[in-house]
């Protein structure tokens, strides 16, 4: 079945269209969901919660761009909410509060997987995974970032700057 008469099955409400989108979706988004949420259960809730939103918001889709990105779109932005919700970022502090300075040390990095790396990328903070996922993974800017989670591009660039370094802490340790 090509994208559009998924779209167009999807939009008719056609239960086969719905499972076929699902079917070739629901592995990245639980990626994505998995990346926002500190565990399991909360990354499922996601999925469901964003494969809602797709299939009652799917009329607005209109095409310009991809259909996965689209998709993905729905499910950031829904895993944003649920972290809105949370307040994740009530105690986070402004990068001008900020005393420490982070070196790169991209050597540590090189010395371990990609499932260990999203391991820990997993285990940050809520705050700090949230715009750490953002800005490293999804590519939003930190005025996009403001934006998204209420709060100021500082506390952006704060939490971001404290992720890497929980990041690099970590695997140091972990060699």
């Amino acid at each position: 079945m090509s994208e559009k008469q998924l779209i167009t099955g999807c939009l008719k409400g056609d239960r086969k269209s719905q499972k076929e989108l699902y079917d070739l979706y629901s592995r990245k988004m639980m990626g994505v969901c998995l990346r926002y949420a500190g565990n399991r259960e909360t990354a499922r809730d996601l999925l469901q919660d964003g494969f809602i939103r797709v299939f009652t918001s799917l009329n607005t889709y209109t095409g310009a761009g991809t259909l996965d990105g689209w998709i993905r779109t729905v499910f950031v932005n829904g895993a944003l909410e649920y972290l809105r919700k949370r307040d994740i970022l009530r105690n986070s502090a402004d990068i001008e509060s900020m005393y420490e300075v982070l070196e790169d040390d991209d050597s540590a990095v090189s010395k371990i997987s990609a499932g260990e790396l999203m391991e820990m990328i997993q285990s940050l903070p809520d705050g700090f995974k949230a715009v750490f996922n953002l800005y490293a993974i999804e590519g939003y800017s930190h005025k996009e970032i403001a934006e998204k989670l209420h709060i100021t591009e500082s506390t952006s660039r704060s939490q971001y700057v404290r992720a890497r370094k929980w990041l690099q802490e970590r695997i140091n340790r972990y060699q």
